[in-house]
């Protein structure tokens, strides 16, 4: 039994997937961590690096690109592969660029020159040069059908990739599609004519795709949301929606809030008294195993395989919680017999055969940890929802204002229509700034939501909280402002 949970109530969006009563994934869409992969930019080449075969490109964001030579339309077309970047690329060059990877630590995004225009059945490359079909896709009389189609409907330099839906549409409905993309494309070409500096060209909405692509992939289960236009616009599919209106937080009413505490924790308990130790770093993350309080009732080694059993299918569990990518290097306790150590390689195998992410297990190494990778496509929930702590100069971390001003908003939001006038919030400058906007821009807006108005009384504090203090008429909870 599978049920999404979709919470849309406040200005950070998020959706938690539930597997047999466990959460197996969290997904966040807050302004301040929005990802930008399928966003395409307007941008200008800074510099060249021949070292590198990369060049780096001003996006009009923060940090700049990086864009390989391998990304890049003229490398593509071109039928001299050992050239290097110098060749197809040079400082100062404007160009088209789509982001592939978000940035991550002190890295910009990666961006790619191979533009995608995504349809519902085919994905349209203006410079791609060549087709590819969905492995979805079974059978291979289709297959061949439709690169045969591909021929009679794009130019040479064109690519096109036909998606799993493209099975079993008609060839018209192709042929349109492609003419739509198309279109798409010269619109994008014609904005940029109008730009003096790099910047935004088309903004993705990762947001309603996820949740359009999770729903999709639901086969016996419910999904629940507390939006009632969510609710019409996924009611068109196959599975059935419900509509939440709870004064309590959807993701409190579905124990879905203590496990986003529990993602953020360094140590995870199993359930027989075994533990795991999670440290993430920017270069990989570091996963040890450890017995615990477990002591088992067998010999030794038998004890060591059962924890290290059951620690792998919760080593996979919370790596797509935490949404970690990169890297990892997983200390299992260490096993003397090369059997146990197949059987545990072959159960994380097993597991992220279920991970819609792209996996690589690499196997276990002369000291007995297990290496494996996984896409990284944007920042795990440990650096979306934590900063580094200013007391301790990085080595832990603590709630970022954000977060406590989201938390804040869907706490007052369980409050609205209530028979207060006001209520007095104790917390930070940093919250207070969070949660009500620049020159207060979002406290009419919120205040109107509720109901009720909001005033606080400021604190100097390290670490970021809040207290709803009182509750009542306005005039007695004005009066103990003291900002």
């Amino acid at each position: 039994m599978e049920r999404l949970i979709v919470n849309t109530a406040s200005r950070e969006k998020r959706f938690a997937h539930i597997r047999d009563n466990r959460v197996e994934k969290i997904v966040f869409d807050r302004p301040e961590h929005r990802s930008l992969v399928g966003n395409i930019y307007f941008g200008t080449v800074t510099k060249v690096l021949p070292g590198m075969n990369a060049a780096f490109i001003d996006i009009g964001i923060e940090k700049n690109a990086y864009l390989h030579r391998d990304a890049i339309p003229a490398y593509v077309a071109s039928q001299e592969k050992e050239k290097n970047i110098t060749s197809f690329v040079h400082q100062g060059e404007k160009m088209l660029v789509q982001v592939d990877k978000d940035a991550t630590g002190t890295k910009g995004p990666k961006v790619t020159g191979i533009i995608e225009i995504p349809g519902k059945h085919l994905i349209y490359m203006p410079k791609g040069h060549y087709v590819a079909v969905s492995k979805k896709i079974a059978d291979d009389n289709r297959k061949e059908q439709l690169k045969k189609l591909s021929s009679q409907f794009k130019t040479e330099e064109e690519g096109l990739i036909f998606r799993t839906s493209s099975e079993n549409a008609a060839e018209i409905e192709l042929q349109n599609e492609l003419h739509t993309l198309r279109q798409q494309y010269n619109d994008h070409l014609h904005f940029t004519s109008s730009l003096k500096k790099p910047g935004l060209i088309f903004q993705k909405d990762h947001f309603s795709v996820m949740i359009e692509e999770e729903v999709s992939r639901i086969t016996d289960g419910e999904v629940i949301v507390d939006d009632l236009t969510l609710k019409k616009l996924l009611d068109q599919g196959k599975v059935t929606v419900s509509y939440y209106n709870g004064k309590e937080n959807i993701f409190s009413a579905y124990k879905v809030e203590s496990e986003i505490e529990k993602a953020l924790k360094r140590v995870v308990w199993l359930d027989n008294g075994a533990y795991l130790i999670f440290d993430e770093t920017e270069a990989l993350t570091i996963i040890d195993v450890n017995t615990g309080k477990f002591s088992g009732k067998a010999d030794y080694q038998d004890t060591v395989f059962k924890t290290n059993q059951l620690a792998a299918k919760e080593i996979v569990r919370q790596l797509k919680l935490r949404d970690i990518g990169g890297i990892i290097l997983i200390d299992f306790i260490d096993m003397k017999r090369e059997q146990d150590r197949d059987k545990i390689q072959n159960t994380v195998e097993r597991e992220l055969a279920k991970d819609e992410r792209r996996t690589k297990v690499v196997g276990f190494t002369q000291l007995g940890i297990l290496q494996l990778t996984r896409k990284r496509t944007k920042v795990a929930i440990s650096e979306a929802m934590q900063v580094k702590c200013p007391v301790c100069n990085g080595t832990g971390r603590v709630l970022s204002a954000e977060t406590v001003a989201f938390r804040l908003e869907r706490e007052l939001l369980e409050h609205r229509h209530s028979e207060y006038e006001a209520v007095l919030v104790e917390t930070t400058n940093e919250v207070k700034d969070a949660l009500i906007g620049p020159d207060q821009s979002y406290k009419e807006v919120l205040e109107e939501i509720l109901h009720f108005k909001i005033y606080f009384s400021i604190q100097p504090s390290i670490e970021h909280y809040y207290i709803l203090t009182q509750f009542g008429e306005e005039q007695e909870i004005s009066s103990k402002v003291n900002y």
